[in-house]
């Protein structure tokens, strides 16, 4: 596959679930594009380094923890991404951590070359099937970073 776009985080965990929400929005409304895979990967697993490896090109959508106002999206493009992943010292909610798959594809000599994190400061982490309103409006924020650096690497 040329790009995975995974989005993680549990669904019954408001803000948390924000990931799969995005794209899940994307499966629904951007089925064109060629080339691209859209994976709902839930609160993570080994199982996912598979398509991770496989992946040319790779977008992860998540909640974030980005020290800023709720809803806020922020992009984190190759290194940058590696960097920042390794800097989180908060233990993943996740069976594994996002560090842990990248490690993995890194161990193998697979990891995507082009990868980005599109990360969304969450407001509310409970029990709950819908993120909160501040996170709901930055869906369609991260969807358009999603498809402009797909749009970008695929130029």
């Amino acid at each position: 596959m040329d790009t995975l776009v995974l989005g993680i985080g549990n669904t019954l965990l408001t803000d948390e679930g924000v990931g799969v929400h995005a794209v899940q929005y994307l499966k629904e409304h951007y089925t064109d594009l060629p080339d691209t895979e859209y994976l709902d990967g839930g609160t993570l697993s080994f199982t996912l380094a598979i398509p991770v490896e496989q992946a040319d090109r790779l977008i992860v959508i998540d909640a974030t923890q980005l020290n800023d106002e709720p809803g806020t999206v922020r992009t984190f493009i190759g290194a940058e991404m590696d960097t920042f992943l390794n800097k989180q010292t908060k233990r993943s909610v996740h069976e594994v951590g996002l560090i842990d798959l990248v490690n993995i594809a890194r161990l193998t000599e697979q990891l995507p070359h082009k990868r980005a994190l599109i990360g969304i400061q969450p407001e509310i982490i409970d029990w709950g099937e819908l993120p909160s309103p501040a996170v709901q409006a930055a869906i369609p924020v991260a969807v358009r970073k999603t498809i402009e650096l797909i749009e970008e690497w695929n130029a």
